[in-house]
């Protein structure tokens, strides 16, 4: 339930607090996720990359190249975390490469 007080809140809090409300922060956390995906990822991993979701706290990525599956599935930890960095919170546990 929202806060219905005289108290005044910065417009950033009243957003936050309006997406909790409104669990619109997984919906947001996805577009996220994708946006972060390709600023980390660059050119020439997007350019194979099909298809980015998140369900829980997996990312699933579809590649369309097998070698750079297998290339990129070696970092999955440093991927994560560089994910997660960019994201500010902790939100990727897994990530599943296809």
């Amino acid at each position: 339930m929202a806060k219905r007080n005289n108290e005044h809140i910065s417009i950033a809090d009243a957003l936050k607090e309006f997406v909790e409300t409104n669990k619109l922060e997984t919906g947001l956390d996805k577009v996220n996720v994708a946006d972060a995906w390709a600023n980390l990822m660059g050119n020439g991993v997007n350019n194979y990359t099909t298809s980015v979701k998140l369900e829980r706290n997996t990312l699933y990525v579809q590649l369309s190249s097998s070698v750079l599956r297998e290339e990129l599935s070696y970092g999955k930890e440093k991927i994560m975390t560089m994910l997660n960095e960019e994201l500010g919170k902790d939100l990727i546990k897994k990530l599943i490469l296809r």
